[in-house]
């Protein structure tokens, strides 16, 4: 670009050389079509003057065919310009033959300064030429001294480093991502972009959606019956699985330098490049050997997410209330949304209800605390706010899951309609108790009479003859909406009896769970998985639960359901082998039989 800036040429004469589609490597520039162009601007008048082509690109790695391209840019006289991380293993003794071809180009662009960790260093071109008066002409080169002075950092570092600590750098690089390449390949459902190049210091992995059908647990996606649109949506789907993979290793492993990249034909990958990171970051062997670790963690959430997609939006839409909306952009099991009583659907307007609703229920989720994430996440298509459900392992219930929410949200939405109606009735309250009040003190003022209103005049009157009549109360019951006399409750003060609250009634939505059981999870019960013994010890456990919870009144009825059955024991023997597991005294002790078991009953 800078090239055809200094030589004053706009940008339409600048043209890009497609890559590979049909045969051979999607990464490599496509020689044939290249000619073809070629031949097509000399029969047009156009003279073709230079071609870059890359050795390694910073995106993907990927080498172009240098000797081919130099051939026919000797054939055509262009000349032909290489640049690219791939350029930093011609330091080394073992370098390929795709990228040993770039020593013949005419020209190379370096970047010396992320590949050796050094800062402030300039990017160096190299070229060949004939003649420096040329060279000096066309501007490459300076007589300036304040020109010549900006690759003194560049040969100060080089002097203080040697050359064998820029080998020592660079192969250490291409060590690491040699290393993470050997790794990947024995890690199922990760595709690595341009294996070809063994020798690239470059790796960029994806997870791939189209896993195998023979494996029982992973299943496969059809994707030949599938339409235009819904692979697409599927492949919108991978990607935001890809970028939740990318960003979760960035931060459980920083010092590998990983970034998350889109590309035009693979979509969202991972790039590790530690050619240009891992000087600056000091990445070692261990972290690589971390970073497969944690991919192989997280394989199985990314696949369990894959297979639950499909059962949550189906729950979802058999489930009254919820409505399931399409955002193949979110990393998770799904999105959805409840649709309360005022809620216009035809409507793109904001919904403060709605809002209101969905963010109470969002605090009600996150209390449960599950594993799961919960968000209300961008806006789908409108103001309507959703609830995103994250990441879910393999034993998520999603049906739990979904009953959870819908009953959640139709819980918030009853009790704010409560609240709102009574307010009402607290508004209507105040302004009937106010008209009371206005009555009871103008039927104070008929009985007292006028006389002792007068204050000085009044606190005589009062004193000779004290006003006997008792001061009626009033409450405001709110279940009711209606004003009620005190007297009962003075009644039941001085009798001594109060009022039994009622009994606080408990959530039957939440099903039972062991001890130690999260929100939303199912027991894993196979053929083999699970053993006799397992299952017969939880159940035990239930039952103990439930036997404590009973009390001394279990044991009562236990002991005298025996009574009246030939050959059954006695309510004493009965009580006392139930005295005896209890912990009570043995029979053969003082203590009389009769009152052991009265005192149990």
């Amino acid at each position: 670009m800078c090239f055809f800036l200094q030589l004053g040429l706009p940008f339409p004469c600048l043209c890009r050389v497609p890559c590979n589609t049909m045969f051979g490597s999607q990464h490599q520039m496509d020689v044939a079509f290249l000619e073809k162009m070629i031949k097509d601007d000399i029969e047009r008048g156009r003279l073709p003057l230079l071609l870059v082509a890359n050795a390694g690109t910073a995106a993907v790695g990927h080498t172009d065919k240098i000797g081919r391209l130099k051939e026919l840019c000797e054939q055509y006289g262009i000349w032909l310009h290489v640049e690219g991380v791939n350029l930093a293993t011609l330091a080394l003794g073992y370098v390929s033959s795709s990228v040993l071809a770039a020593t013949k180009c005419d020209s190379m662009t370096m970047t010396p300064g992320p590949w050796l960790g050094l800062p402030a260093v300039p990017a160096v071109t190299l070229y060949k030429h004939d003649d420096p008066a040329l060279t000096l002409v066309a501007g490459l080169t300076s007589n300036k001294p304040a020109d010549k002075l900006r690759a003194l950092p560049l040969w100060l570092s080089l002097q203080y480093l040697g050359l064998d600590g820029i080998v020592e750098r660079i192969k250490h690089a291409c060590q690491l991502s040699q290393r993470l390449q050997e790794s990947l390949k024995k890690v199922n459902y990760i595709k690595i972009l341009v294996e070809d190049e063994l020798s690239s210091p470059v790796v960029v992995f994806r997870f791939f959606q189209e896993l195998p059908d023979s494996d029982p647990v992973f299943k496969a996606v059809p994707v030949p019956t599938m339409t235009a649109s819904a692979v697409g949506r599927e492949r919108h789907s991978c990607d935001a699985l890809n970028r939740w993979l990318g960003e979760q290793l960035k931060q459980l492993v920083p010092a590998s330098g990983l970034t998350v990249m889109d590309l035009e034909a693979e979509g969202t990958c991972v790039r590790f490049s530690p050619l240009m990171t891992a000087a600056v970051l000091g990445t070692r062997g261990e972290d690589v050997d971390q970073l497969v670790a944690c991919i192989e963690s997280k394989l199985p959430v990314l696949s369990s997410t894959l297979q639950l997609r499909e059962e949550f939006k189906q729950e979802v839409e058999a489930t009254a209330g919820l409505l399931y909306v399409d955002d193949p952009n979110w990393p998770g099991i799904g999105v959805v949304r409840y649709e309360h009583a005022n809620d216009d659907k035809s409507s793109l307007k904001s919904d403060p209800e709605g809002e209101k609703i969905h963010a109470g229920l969002l605090k009600k989720l996150n209390e449960l605390e599950s594993d799961l994430t919960f968000k209300i996440g961008p806006e789908y298509k409108s103001m309507k706010s959703c609830l995103y459900v994250g990441m879910a392992s393999e034993d998520m219930d999603v049906a739990e899951l979904v009953e959870t929410i819908a009953a959640t949200a139709r819980e918030i939405e009853e009790n704010s309609r409560l609240l709102e109606n009574m307010t009402e009735v607290v508004r209507k309250g105040i302004q009937e108790a106010q008209v009371e009040l206005q009555k009871a003190n103008e039927e104070r003022l008929l009985e007292e009479g006028v006389l002792r209103q007068i204050p000085v005049v009044g606190s005589v009157l009062n004193w000779f003859s004290p006003v006997q009549a008792l001061q009626k109360g009033r409450t405001f019951n709110l279940t009711a909406g209606s004003l009620e006399s005190t007297e009962p409750i003075y009644v039941y003060k001085a009798q001594g009896a109060g009022v039994t609250p009622p009994p606080t009634p408990s959530g039957s939505r939440t099903k039972q769970r062991l001890p130690g059981q999260k929100p939303f999870k199912r027991s894993l019960r196979g053929s083999d998985a699970l053993s006799e013994t397992s299952s017969a010890s939880h159940i035990e456990d239930l039952e103990k639960v439930e036997r404590l919870s009973g009390g001394p009144e279990q044991i009562t009825l236990e002991a005298s359901s025996t009574e009246g059955h030939p050959g059954a024991p006695s309510p004493q023997h009965a009580s006392r082998s139930e005295a005896f597991q209890k912990g009570a005294p043995h029979p053969e002790d003082d203590h009389p039989q009769v009152e052991g078991a009265e005192s149990l009953r």
